[in-house]
C-alpha cells in the first residue's frame, strides 16, 4: 500500500487522498461502562437467556460497544458534539 504522511503533521495520504485521524472522544469512564454492557450482553446471549433476533441484535450492540470501545472513538459522539475524554493539562 502506498502512503505518505503530509508535511502538514498527522494527516495521512492513501490512494492520493487525504485521510484525517479519528480524535479519540471515549473517555476512560465510558470504556469501562461500554465493555461491562458488551460483556453482559455476550454472557446472557451464551447463557441463552437472550436468543432469537433479541439474541443477535445484543450480539451485534456488543461487539459495536467492545469495538469503539478498544479504538476509544465513538462515530456517534462525533454527530453529537460528545467528548468523553479526559483534557490535558
Amino acid at each position: 500500500m502506498n502512503s505518505s504522511y503530509n508535511k502538514k503533521g498527522s494527516n495521512q495520504i492513501i490512494f492520493g487522498k487525504i485521510h484525517k485521524p479519528m480524535k479519540a472522544n471515549v473517555g476512560k469512564l465510558d470504556k469501562g461502562i461500554r465493555l461491562t454492557i458488551a460483556v453482559v450482553a455476550l454472557v446472557l446471549y451464551f447463557t441463552k437467556v437472550l436468543t432469537g433476533t433479541v439474541g443477535i441484535v445484543a450480539l451485534v450492540v456488543a461487539g459495536l460497544l467492545a469495538f469503539t470501545s478498544l479504538v476509544n472513538f465513538c462515530p456517534a459522539y462525533t454527530l453529537f458534539g460528545i467528548n468523553t475524554c479526559e483534557t490535558k493539562k
